[in-house]
């Protein structure tokens, strides 16, 4: 056997690539065309630090709800707009980790940017943090939409992962533009099989999800 070619074999019998639980898919391998910003990759999140599980901008989520998300994206595009994931598929260590945060209460570094009037020890009873999270089941997402004329994402009137009144659903307190934007999320996601979360606009999960109750733990990479 040739020296290199021998190197090569010893050198991937070391290797461990990542492989997704049978039931789960990357979403660009079924929609090539979605954008991703996993919040939760930066510290560009209501935490202020990577959260524990996510390793690489790869939104993962259930065959099934891919595919629905699929129809979604072929929705938006006769508008010339596109779907944004946040976040799909979180571990359950990411939902420990805010779990750990969420209980050190003087550990305020992000709060003027995502909850200036939620008190932190009131985010688990108020829904905002839970032990437990859909996310964690895989067919459960947030996004947001694109214009892809300008490459800026529609006004919906608060910011992703924004704690408060202002980013629940039935928000009253929005321009004209804003209410059409937050409908038109609305609409096409229920429209195609998703039920929304009512204290989030940007939250969806897929009816009849496939492993409902079921929390996963392997990273995001």
């Amino acid at each position: 056997m040739r020296p290199v070619l021998s190197f090569l074999l010893i050198l991937c019998s070391f290797i461990s690539f990542a492989q997704l639980p049978d039931g789960f898919v990357y979403v660009k391998d079924v929609i090539p065309t979605i954008q991703t910003e996993l919040r939760y990759c930066t510290d560009d999140n209501f935490v202020g630090e990577v959260i524990d599980g996510y390793i690489e901008n790869k939104a993962i989520l259930t065959k099934e709800a891919a595919v629905a998300l699929k129809k979604v994206q072929a929705a938006l595009a006769k508008q010339n707009l596109s779907v944004k994931i946040y976040d799909s598929y979180r571990p359950q260590r990411a939902v420990d980790h805010f779990v750990r945060w969420a209980k050190i209460v003087n550990d305020t570094l992000m709060k003027k940017q995502y909850y200036p009037r939620v008190e932190k020890k009131n985010l688990f009873k108020s829904g905002y943090i839970a032990s437990k999270s859909r996310h964690s089941s895989g067919s459960t997402l947030d996004i947001t939409i694109v214009n892809l004329d300008t490459g800026e994402e529609l006004d919906m009137g608060s910011p992703y992962d924004f704690f408060g009144s202002e980013s629940w659903v039935e928000n009253k307190k929005l321009n004209t533009i804003q209410q059409k934007n937050r409908a038109l999320l609305q609409k096409v996601m229920l429209s195609n099989g998703f039920r929304n979360y009512p204290k989030e606009w940007w939250h969806f999960t897929l009816r009849g999800e496939p492993y409902r109750n079921q929390y996963f733990d392997f990273l995001v990479e």
